[in-house]
């Protein structure tokens, strides 16, 4: 069985990550492709691919901000991205829906926090539905509150792992 590996996105990985995002995501919660191209070439630091055999199998992509406020929708367009910035806003983690159920997500995610520690981030904010809160509560990550977004007419659940540069997490 081969080995995924992950790498930094580029502009020429726009169209089959908006094919995944749109796949993956319900309704008006998918990134369009103007915002997943934005995401790409503004923060490509902040954009994590996941590939196995030379095929992208999802991604995780992210910006960054001093103050964070999740309900920003702004934000999801960069405004107000520093990359500089200790605090790091996750926007998208996907997965291929062929792909899922495999643990590709929690590998990704480990590779993204991974990624960010070395960068000197301080935290990963992260909004997800309900049914996905456990999921990333084993994987080291806080619950917050429930969120005052409505992004995609969706409810929404704040996360966030504290002190990245704390203990590794595994899970």
């Amino acid at each position: 069985m081969s080995t995924p590996t992950f790498r930094t996105a580029t502009p020429a990985d726009v169209s089959r990550c908006f094919q995944i995002e749109t796949s993956a995501y319900e309704g008006e919660e998918a990134a369009t492709r103007e915002k997943i191209a934005l995401r790409i070439d503004q923060y490509p630091q902040g954009f994590l691919i996941l590939e196995l055999d030379g095929e992208i199998l999802g991604f995780i992509n992210g910006g960054c901000a001093h103050e964070v406020v999740m309900s920003d929708e702004a934000f999801k367009e960069l405004i107000g991205h520093d990359p500089l910035a200790p605090n790091v806003v996750i926007m998208s983690v996907v997965i291929d829906p062929a792909h899922q159920g495999k643990g590709y997500a929690s590998l990704m995610m480990r590779a993204f926090v991974e990624r960010m520690r070395a960068m000197g981030k301080r935290t990963i904010h992260l909004m997800c539905k309900a049914r996905h809160v456990p999921l990333y509560a084993r994987m080291g990550y806080r619950y917050v509150k429930p969120s005052a977004s409505d992004h995609g007419g969706m409810a929404w659940h704040e996360m966030i792992m504290d002190d990245l540069q704390g203990a590794v997490r595994t899970a």
